[in-house]
């Protein structure tokens, strides 16, 4: 890539680099090259290192999940437990996405994204209420709220099965961690009323595929 120099008002010489970059030597103009622009490729590295970091949060949510699944009594209780897993997998949902944005498979993984978004909007209101109460001014009932929840639980797995399936089909990750997330993706779906053990083993799964894609995508790119 050519540097040209040049002088400031000081008389110190200027540094000036071209504002694209892309093929490290000169092409010619009709070559069919795509040249990036630096302020994009500045974008696309700053979504890769929030992708990177912010996918630990999959294996925190999957040990949360499985932690409030065991019934073990915790000093905050099991409402804060859970809506802590929930914020953990929205954000490692997110950053699964932006991870698999420059995949083949972004447009999979936008569509898992966008209804597992749903499912968790459709699930924060329901979970802090008790089992089968129905919020002040609603003409839901009882009934209406366990449903409500269970198509909440099956909308947030049927958008983890995508992302598990963008995963196993990126070639940019190991398509082993795409099967662990889709497998997970069946207990998520499942909700809080699965019988035991089977929330417990969807955790662990969910675990597996969390610490191997955290870990991989750590790889992708040189640390910051």
């Amino acid at each position: 890539m050519s540097i040209s120099q040049r002088q400031t008002a000081s008389g110190r010489p200027l540094r000036v680099t071209p504002a694209w970059v892309g093929a490290a030597r000169p092409v010619p103009a009709t070559s069919d090259d795509h040249l990036l622009p630096v302020r994009e490729a500045v974008w696309i590295w700053s979504v890769r290192r929030y992708a990177r970091v912010a996918l630990w949060a999959l294996p925190v949510s999957a040990l949360l999940l499985g932690w409030s699944g065991l019934g073990v009594a915790t000093p905050p209780g099991p409402l804060v437990v859970r809506l802590a897993a929930g914020w953990c997998s929205t954000i490692a949902m997110i950053a699964l996405a932006a991870l698999l944005a420059g995949s083949r498979t972004r447009r999979p993984a936008l569509t898992g994204l966008l209804i597992g978004l749903a499912g968790a909007t459709i699930l924060l209101p329901i979970s802090a209420l008790p089992a089968g109460v129905a919020p002040d001014g609603s003409t839901l009932t009882g009934g209406d709220m366990h449903t409500a929840a269970m198509v909440g639980a099956a909308v947030l797995g049927a958008g983890w099965l995508l992302l598990g399936w963008a995963v196993f089909r990126s070639r940019l990750v190991n398509p082993a961690d795409g099967v662990l997330l889709m497998l997970a993706a069946v207990s998520i779906g499942a909700g809080s009323y699965a019988v035991q053990p089977f929330p417990t083993i969807g955790a662990l799964l969910l675990l597996a595929a969390g610490m191997g894609l955290a870990w991989t995508g750590g790889r992708l790119i040189p640390p910051a």
